[in-house]
């Protein structure tokens, strides 16, 4: 079905029509019966129609998961306004991104570019990127540490918090000449993979419900052969998301990155910029779902293959849970502001664009308290 909150519209139903009538989206989606396995479901076997009818100026961003059909006016209408149409797979991974004509300033971009080609810039936007993920991810372990009651797992996961807090001194240390020297950026890749091995050694301590139903024992992707690591994945594919439209928004180039290497269709800089909020935003709102079991093993399915997906109803679940997670506020360390979550990707992405224009001396990362 089609949702609409924060300004974001994601499509998530096969089939699902998206026309176009004056400054207004008509969105048709489509009914199926319930035993109606999801590979079958067409246009042709939809019981009956739901119509929604939206008006552009309540939208920021569109997001369509498997085969949506938007029509050509309707993509129009979202380029005149600004809105952001992004195609993703049905596991959420991005597969195309149309945008209109950017009205942004040209000279940011080129800041963006040449310090891309610096290895000493990217080396320096990379370690603050970096140090931002560990501290939230050894909050999060903090957090849990207090909470459990059993001796050894706080031992487990307090043994781990030390061993992030030592990464983070030793990345405190680097100097410019650190930032200069060759295979600096590699280097600091590698700090941010041990960083997120141990992270996830103990990542199972944080479930204090449905443990055996979302058995954890190291991150799997495409595909994900375990539900736990398909609903990291899938709420990782919405900040993502929420990351890549932030960035168009402040006249960034979202493929060009600094701590993620450059490929073919890979949005670097998204993927940057959301590092910071993988612990606190998508890992925490998975471990809630599953802890107050607002989740469980009837919301996924096993591929032939062994790949897990998200069925239908549980894929709305997530979605409905992300949306609310978003509205909730948070106080801005750096600014002061009390902003909703939904906020805080463009928040950060404006705080880069200012570093990259020279007006702060480095990029700080959100380390919300």
């Amino acid at each position: 079905m089609g949702e609409v909150t924060q300004n974001t519209l994601y499509l998530t139903t096969p089939g699902t029509f998206v026309g176009r009538d004056h400054r207004t989206l008509l969105v048709e989606v489509p009914v199926y019966p319930d035993d109606l396995p999801r590979a079958e479901r067409t246009r042709d076997r939809a019981e009956s129609w739901r119509k929604v009818s939206l008006p552009i100026h309540n939208l920021e961003s569109l997001a369509a998961f498997g085969p949506v059909t938007i029509t050509g006016p309707a993509l129009d209408l979202c380029w005149e306004h600004g809105v952001a149409v992004h195609y993703l797979s049905e596991g959420g991974y991005l597969q195309a991104r149309l945008t209109g004509v950017a009205d942004t300033s040209v000279t940011l971009r080129r800041a963006q570019f040449r310090a891309a080609d610096v290895p000493s810039r990217c080396a320096a936007i990379a370690r603050c990127i970096i140090a931002g993920k560990i501290q939230n991810s050894r909050n999060s372990l903090l957090r849990a540490a207090r909470e459990t009651e059993a001796d050894s797992e706080r031992h487990q996961l307090t043994t781990v918090t030390d061993s992030l807090a030592r990464q983070l001194e030793e990345l405190g240390r680097w100097t410019a000449d650190d930032l200069e020297r060759p295979g600096a950026l590699d280097a600091l890749r590698g700090a941010e993979g041990m960083a997120a091995k141990r992270y996830f050694e103990v990542f199972t301590f944080l479930l204090k419900q449905q443990r055996d139903t979302f058995a954890f024992t190291g991150r799997s992707r495409r595909p994900p052969r375990d539900r736990i690591n398909c609903l990291l994945s899938f709420l990782y594919a919405l900040v993502r998301h929420d990351c890549l439209a932030a960035l168009t928004t402040a006249g960034l180039d979202p493929f060009v990155g600094y701590l993620h290497a450059e490929r073919p269709n890979r949005p670097a800089l998204a993927l940057d910029l959301m590092e910071e909020f993988r612990p606190w935003v998508a890992d925490r709102l998975a471990v809630t779902l599953i802890n107050r079991q607002q989740i469980g093993a009837d919301d996924f399915r096993i591929r032939e293959g062994g790949a897990v997906e998200l069925t239908d109803a549980g894929r709305k679940r997530v979605l409905k849970a992300y949306q609310e997670r978003k509205q909730d506020t948070l106080q801005h360390p750096l600014l002061d502001q009390n902003l909703r979550l939904a906020q805080l990707p463009f928040v950060q992405a404006r705080l880069l664009a200012r570093h990259l224009r020279g007006d702060v001396p480095d990029y700080l990362p959100l380390l919300p308290k």
